[in-house]
């Protein structure tokens, strides 16, 4: 499977393959892990790739769902027994759908931005979910403490509805969602929070 061309930074899902700068996984994995004169030195190095891919502001998709309604689909939520369906999200916030994987670098640099910047995020509804097998939720969950944000929900999209609806094969995935639920742009990889704050105040 190629890299969209567009894609500088991304992790492939459910293939399980990442792309940095149009390289695959296997690519990077040999390069920073497996090359006799790289050992720990790299580890800097990915590190600093990972960083930059929520440095710069991202081009949105074209997915041809510009300007319509949020979809209707349900999330296992984290307590693994209330079910939330989308279409029960009032108008009124700007809404964040955020579509990751707990294994993938990416995802976690993203999620981290987020937090960090969660204070001037207040007036956002932030929906961070995946398709992953419950338990990977959890540690994700409890890894990043999401429990202390009001303005986070977080589930398992378990029939892989928001995936074939948006037909990704990379994450991070991220859409915004005006204050009347209408899709007003997709990304895929990092984006900046700074970025996010700019569609959602438009």
């Amino acid at each position: 499977m190629e890299a969209t061309p567009a894609v500088q930074f991304g992790f492939y899902s459910p293939g399980i393959n990442w792309y940095c700068n149009g390289k695959t996984n296997s690519y990077w994995y040999r390069l920073f892990f497996e090359s006799k004169s790289c050992e720990m030195k790299n580890i800097p190095i990915l590190f600093v790739l990972i960083c930059l891919c929520g440095c710069n502001e991202q081009p949105p998709l074209k997915t041809g769902l510009e300007g319509k309604p949020l979809p209707s689909f349900n999330l296992l939520l984290n307590d693994g027994v209330t079910y939330f369906n989308t279409g029960n999200i009032p108008a009124g916030k700007p809404v964040v759908l955020f579509y990751f994987s707990p294994e993938c670098p990416y995802c976690r640099a993203q999620m981290t931005n987020i937090i960090n910047d969660i204070s001037s995020l207040q007036n956002v509804r932030f929906y961070v979910f995946t398709n992953y097998p419950f338990s990977e939720l959890r540690s994700f969950y409890k890894h990043y403490q999401l429990q202390k944000y009001q303005n986070i929900v977080v589930g398992v999209d378990y029939a892989n509805f928001f995936g074939d609806y948006f037909k990704i094969q990379v994450v991070p995935y991220t859409a915004i969602y005006s204050k009347d639920n209408k899709l007003n742009k997709a990304f895929i990889g990092n984006i900046p929070v700074k970025q996010i704050k700019e569609i959602v105040e438009n």
